[in-house]
C-alpha cells in the first residue's frame, strides 16, 4: 500500500533534510496517490502513499496521534479488522472509515511490543514512541512486505526498499559477500539462510516474524511469532473438517478482497488457485461484481514436452475453471517476444538483487503489468497452498502406514491409488520403503543418484566459511538439512523465516512498481495455523492426495480439474524457446564471464565451462530442464549483479 522511509539519529542531533528528500526523491520511480512526510527534532517519517482498500484513500501517512503521542509509518493491511476492533473497543460508528495504520497505532498503545502478535494480514511498519523515546517497528510472520534498515553508533535509517539508503552520505555501497556466498550454495529459492542480511554490506532487513525496538542505547530483533507447535484438531467426522476448513478459507478469501479498485486472481488449471477463484467469485457475485483473472500460457509458435504427467499449456483447464465458475473476466497471456535473458536488468532493478527464478521472471512481472493495466488492486494468488489448503503426499502418507505397520490400510490405498494415477498397483512399494525406513539408503545407496553442481568458487567458500556457517544451521553441504522427510520438510517451512523471503521480496517490490498488491489467501495466519493443526489422515484418503481441499471445493470446481491426479500443469518450461532468437548474445556473454577473474573469484569457473558444452549445440528444448542450463542462465544474473561493485 506504500513505500516508506524515516530517519532517526541517536545522538539528538538534528535531522539533516537533504538526506531525507534525497531518499524520498528515491522512492518517485513508483506510482503514489500521496507523499507526505513528517519532521520532529531528530526523528523523521515519510510515505509514499498507494492506495488500495477503501479506508487507505486520503489516509494521512505518517500519521501523529496528538493524544497519545505516537506517531506511524506504515505499509499494512491489516485482516483481522474486526476482532482488533472489538478487543480495542472502538466504537461502531469509527470502524468503517479507519484506516489500518491507525488502527495498528491503537493497538500498539494497548499491547506495545505485544502488538504484532494481535495482527493478522501483509504488514511492515515503523512507530515513533515519543513519551519513550522509541522507535517500534515489525514485518508480518511471512515477511509479505519488505524492510530495511541500517544503523551505526549515530545514526538508523529505514526503507521499503533498498535504493533509498544507498542515497545516504555515510552509507558505502559495498557487495555483502557473506550474503553472496550463502545465495550460491543454498538451492531452491532460496536467497540467503541469515534472513536479517541484504546483498548490500551494512544494510540489514527485519527477518519475517520479527519485530525491532530502537533506543538510543541499542538496537534488537525480536521473534514474536512462531508456528512450531500447533494443537491439532480433533473432530468427530470428516465433515466436520470440511466445514471447518470452508469457513476459516471463506473468511480468509473475503479479507484479500478488500479495496476499492478491481479485484484480481492468477489462475493456473490446478486446485490451489482453482480454490482461491471459486471461493472469491461466490463472495463477489454477493455485490454484482466480477473477477478478473491473469493466466500465463506459452508462446504461440511453442511445441510442449510430450507428456502425460505434466501439462505446459494449462489454458484448456482454466477454461473448464473459467466456465464452472463464472462471474470471471479471463486473460490468457502468452507474452509472445518476452523473455528471461531480455528482462533481466529491469528485473534486477525490481529485485534489486539477482533472482533464481527466471524461467518465469518476465511473466511473472508481466502479469502485474496487466493487471494494473486493467486497474485492479489487489491480485490473488493461491501459491502457498502447496503447505497449506493443498497438503497430502500419498506415497509419504503411506510410508507412515508403513511404518507403523498398518497393512490393510496400505494396500487398500495403494489398490485405489494405482487405479487413479493409471501406474502398477506395488510398483511403488520400493520406494515407500526408502521413504519410511532412511536406513535402506544408507545400507544400499542408489546408484546414479544426482548432486546438484556447486556454483559457488571454491576458494570463496573458504574464504567466506560459508559451509561451516550452514553446519551451524543444522545444514550439510548440499545447503540444506540432511535426511528431512516431507513432514518435516513441512515444519520447516514454517519454523525457518529464511524459507519466505524470496518469494515475498518479488512481490512486495513489484506491487510497489504497479501499485497494486498480490495477496495470498492460502498464506493468513487463520488458514495456515487450522491446516497445521489438520491430522494427517484428512489429507490421504481413498487413493487421493491433497483430498481436504478436493472435498472442500466441491461444488466449487468443476469434477475434471478437483479430480485430477493424473496431470499437472508445468511452467517455465518454454524458456530456452523463449531465448532462441538471442542465443548468441547469451553464449558472448557467458564465455565473457569465464574469462573475466572478477566474476571467477565467485563463481566456479570449471563448473561454467563444463556446462558450456550444452549451450553450445544452440537452443535445444531438453536444456529448459537441465540443471547445468539453469547454473549458466544463473550465473549471468549473478555476475551482472556484482559487476555493479568494480
Amino acid at each position: 500500500m506504500s513505500a516508506i522511509a524515516g530517519f532517526y539519529n541517536l545522538n539528538k542531533e538534528p535531522i539533516a533534510i537533504e538526506n531525507c528528500i534525497s531518499m524520498m526523491q528515491s522512492l518517485s520511480k513508483f506510482p503514489a496517490d500521496a507523499i507526505q512526510t513528517m519532521y520532529k527534532g531528530d526523528i523523521f517519517l515519510g510515505c509514499h502513499s498507494q492506495w488500495i482498500t477503501p479506508e487507505s484513500v486520503g489516509e494521512p501517512l505518517p500519521y501523529y496521534d496528538f493524544e497519545r503521542q505516537l506517531a506511524i509509518t506504515a505499509d499494512a493491511i491489516i485482516d483481522n479488522r474486526e476482532e482488533l476492533f472489538d478487543k480495542l473497543d472502538i466504537k461502531s460508528d469509527k470502524r468503517k472509515n479507519m484506516p489500518d495504520s491507525q488502527l495498528i497505532l491503537l493497538a500498539y498503545h494497548k499491547w506495545g511490543e505485544n502488538t504484532p502478535k494481535y495482527l493478522i494480514g501483509d504488514f511492515a511498519f515503523i512507530i515513533w514512541d515519543e513519551k519513550s523515546e522509541v522507535l517500534f517497528g515489525a514485518r508480518d510472520f511471512s515477511g509479505s512486505r519488505t524492510l530495511y534498515y541500517y544503523h551505526d553508533s549515530n545514526h538508523f535509517a529505514f526503507c521499503s526498499i533498498i535504493e533509498p539508503l544507498l542515497t545516504l552520505p555515510f552509507i558505502k555501497k559495498q557487495l555483502n559477500e557473506e550474503w553472496l556466498a550463502e545465495y550460491l550454495v543454498v538451492p531452491g529459492m532460496i536467497d540467503a539462510v541469515n534472513s536479517e542480511i541484504s546483498p548490500y554490506k551494512g544494510i540489514k532487513q527485519i527477518p519475517p516474524s520479527h519485530s525491532i525496538l530502537i533506543d538510543r542505547q541499542r538496537i534488537r530483533t525480536i521473534r514474536y511469532s512462531n508456528l512450531a507447535s500447533i494443537e491439532p484438531l480433533k473432530f468427530k467426522t470428516d465433515e466436520e473438517y470440511i466445514d471447518a476448513f470452508q469457513e476459516v478459507f471463506q473468511k480468509a478469501v473475503n479479507a484479500r478482497l478488500r479495496t476499492y479498485r478491481k479485484n484480481g486472481a492468477q489462475l493456473s488449471g490446478g486446485l490451489d488457485s482453482g480454490a482461491v477463484v471459486s471461493f472469491a467469485v461466490k463472495e463477489l457475485k454477493k455485490e454484482n461484481k466480477e473477477l478478473l483473472t491473469f493466466s500465463y500460457v506459452p508462446p504461440s509458435d511453442f511445441t510442449a514436452f510430450k507428456s502425460s504427467r505434466h501439462i505446459c499449456n494449462e489454458r484448456p483447464y482454466i477454461k473448464m475453471t473459467v466456465n464452472h465458475v463464472g462471474g470471471i473476466k479471463d486473460h490468457y497471456l502468452n507474452f509472445d517476444g518476452r523473455d528471461s535473458f531480455t528482462e533481466i536488468d529491469d528485473f534486477m532493478e525490481i529485485m534489486e538483487m539477482p533472482y533464481k527464478f527466471f524461467e518465469n521472471s518476465f511473466w511473472l512481472k508481466g502479469m502485474f503489468e496487466k493487471a494494473y493495466q486493467e486497474g485492479v488492486g489487489v491480485l490473488l494468488s493461491g501459491d502457498r497452498g502447496n503447505f497449506t489448503i493443498s497438503w497430502g503426499f500419498a506415497l509419504d502418507y503411506y510410508a507412515l502406514l508403513l511404518k507403523k505397520f498398518k497393512w490393510y490400510s496400505l494396500i487398500s490405498e495403494l489398490n485405489k491409488y494405482s487405479k487413479l494415477t493409471e501406474g502398477p498397483r506395488l510398483g511403488n512399494l520400493p520406494y515407500i520403503a526408502r521413504l519410511g525406513f532412511p536406513i535402506i539408503d544408507k545400507l544400499f545407496p542408489q546408484k546414479n543418484m544426482y548432486q546438484l553442481p556447486k556454483i559457488i568458487n571454491p576458494n570463496f567458500a573458504e574464504k567466506t566459511k560459508v559451509f561451516q556457517k550452514l553446519k551451524s544451521y543444522g545444514m550439510d553441504q548440499s545447503g540444506w538439512y540432511p535426511n528431512l522427510n516431507i513432514f518435516e520438510e513441512r515444519r520447516k517451512q514454517f519454523e525457518d523465516v529464511f524459507q519466505w523471503n524470496a518469494g515475498n521480496t518479488l512481490s512486495s517490490k513489484l506491487s510497489l512498481r504497479y501499485s497494486l498488491w498480490k495477496r495470498d489467501p492460502t498464506n493468513d495466519l487463520r488458514v495456515v495455523r487450522f491446516c497445521l493443526a489438520v491430522p494427517e489422515e484428512q489429507y490421504v484418503q481413498n487413493g487421493y492426495e491433497r483430498v481436504l481441499v478436493r472435498k472442500a471445493t466441491k461444488n466449487y470446481l468443476p469434477d475434471s480439474i478437483r479430480l485430477n491426479q493424473r496431470s499437472r500443469g508445468i511452467q517455465g518450461v518454454d524458456w530456452v524457446h523463449r531465448m532462441a532468437p538471442h542465443w548468441d548474445s547469451y553464449k558472448e556473454e557467458l564465455l565473457s564471464n569465464m574469462n573475466d577473474k572478477y566474476v571467477l573469484e565467485f563463481l566456479n569457473g570449471d563448473l561454467l565451462k563444463k556446462a558450456f558444452t550444452k549451450v553450445e549445440r544452440g537452443p535445444i528444448l531438453t536444456n529448459s530442464i537441465d540443471p547445468e542450463s539453469k547454473i549458466l542462465m544463473r550465473s549471468i544474473i549473478i555476475s551482472r549483479f556484482i559487476k555493479k561493485f568494480i
